[in-house]
């Protein structure tokens, strides 16, 4: 089956088509919302919805990129979307606890699954402090990093995701690893 015919078949509601959809794609927009979001149910979360937005807008796919750019491209959205609504979450909490309408928040650990393919580290800890490290990143520093170093897409593959040439991209990685190295940097001295 050549992509045409499957991009027609999941026009067509074809079951055929959206089962080799989840076989093909189920894994792999799974490990990139987890590289985004280190939890392992709102991973599962955002990759189910991330298909909802697949099966629903398929009728407006171009076809000016590959199907699977399009998929990593609403993968990305919908994890930055979780992000960005779990950081406005955090902020009213914090303005509440100021203005004395308190409500807890909550204590424990948000990065509970650092069992990614991607990252090979020694141990929980260190996971813990590289991902809260990646997070302070600018969003646009965060997305190429990640999609470079966790998932392992080319500077080309990200280009095509993000929208951005492959100078914006080139350029967005070195300031991210920059970044990230004060950022560790500051960690480490903070332990000490």
């Amino acid at each position: 089956m050549t992509e045409n015919e499957f991009i027609e078949g999941l026009r067509n509601h074809n079951a055929n088509a959206y089962g080799k959809l989840l076989d093909d794609f189920q894994q792999k927009v799974f490990a990139t919302c987890i590289s985004f979001v280190p939890n392992k149910e709102d991973a599962e979360d955002i990759a189910q919805e991330v298909f909802v937005e697949v099966f629903n807008s398929i009728g407006k796919f171009k076809m000016e990129s590959k199907l699977s750019t399009w998929i990593y491209k609403i993968t990305t959205n919908k994890c930055l979307q979780f992000i960005r609504k779990r950081n406005t979450k955090k902020r009213f909490a914090f303005l509440q606890t100021i203005t004395g309408n308190d409500i807890p928040l909550d204590k424990t650990s948000y990065f509970t699954e650092m069992n990614h393919p991607g990252i090979i580290l020694e141990n929980k800890e260190k996971s813990e402090t590289l991902f809260l490290a990646i997070n302070q990143l600018p969003e646009a520093q965060r997305v190429v990093f990640t999609l470079h170093k966790v998932d392992g897409k080319s500077y080309q593959e990200i280009s095509d995701i993000i929208d951005k040439s492959l100078s914006s991209v080139e350029s967005l990685m070195f300031r991210a690893k920059k970044n990230l190295q004060n950022l560790l940097e500051n960690f480490y001295k903070n332990d000490l």
